[in-house]
């Protein structure tokens, strides 16, 4: 169990909650009503913050949940700035803060753009795409991907240009890439060094990647993510900010992400 925003927010609901609820029993076992009775301040508060946290609790713990990106990690897909909304419910509902699956809805899909607790550090989210199933084989060689021994189909666009902090990635080569249903694009940087090998996943793990190939701390270098690390698919951006790159802000806004 993980002590951060979800377990105060699960905190907060159950404490107000208690006690806007033990002033209502009061008021009952005495006989009188509530709409007779002035609230002390303390009841008033919990009656003012128990529905709306326990609003944000069920949207943010069952439904989706925002996040920001904090690296180039996902680029050019995602950028960092990106605020992004993640489907919660889609790879089965979860208890809040112990993360139990109680509704088993759907499996991730190779492409699927995904947030999840870092197998190293289960307090840190991390954002990839799904790109080995459970029991597929993935190789990595010469900077190319391959699935259960077919190279994954790319089709090159030109090299990355980009302003502010992204500048650094200028020159990059920009592919489309096929996995599955799913077209997206990656880069990739000439000249630069990349872990290579083989890997076969586990029964209820998944092999993820960064879309910047060459700058992703990835399943390649600390392994395959639990199923139970899920989180949600990311699916929209819903907002942009990144002082070093102001032109962005309008124009990523509204994205639908694949």
């Amino acid at each position: 169990m993980d002590f951060d925003f979800e377990f105060f927010l699960l905190t907060g609901t159950v404490v107000s909650g208690l006690i806007w609820g033990g002033w209502l029993w009061w008021l009952k076992r005495q006989g009188k009503r509530p709409d007779q009775e002035k609230e002390p301040v303390w009841v008033e508060y919990a009656h003012s913050f128990f529905p709306v946290l326990l609003i944000v609790l069920l949207l943010r713990s069952f439904l989706v949940e925002p996040f920001r990106i904090p690296s180039g990690s996902m680029m050019p897909t995602l950028l960092v700035g990106d605020f992004i909304l993640v489907n919660k419910f889609i790879y089965g509902l979860r208890l809040p803060v112990f993360h139990t699956k109680i509704v088993d809805i759907s499996e991730p899909q190779r492409g699927d753009i995904v947030v999840f607790r870092y197998p190293n550090d289960p307090s840190v989210d991390y954002i990839k795409r799904v790109v080995g199933l459970p029991g597929d084989h993935i190789a990595y060689y010469n900077k190319r991907l391959y699935i259960n021994g077919e190279p994954v189909p790319l089709k090159p666009l030109g090299r990355f240009v980009g302003t502010g902090d992204d500048a650094r990635y200028n020159g990059a080569l920009v592919f489309e890439e096929t996995l599955g249903q799913v077209r997206h694009q990656i880069m990739i940087m000439p000249g630069r060094p990349s872990v290579e090998g083989e890997f076969t996943v586990p029964a209820g793990y998944y092999f993820v990647m960064g879309d910047n190939r060459d700058n992703s701390n990835d399943s390649r270098y600390w392994g395959p993510v639990p199923e139970a690390n899920f989180v949600g698919k990311a699916f929209f951006i819903w907002m942009h900010w990144n002082p070093s790159n102001p032109g962005e802000v309008f124009d990523r806004i509204g994205m639908v992400l694949q």
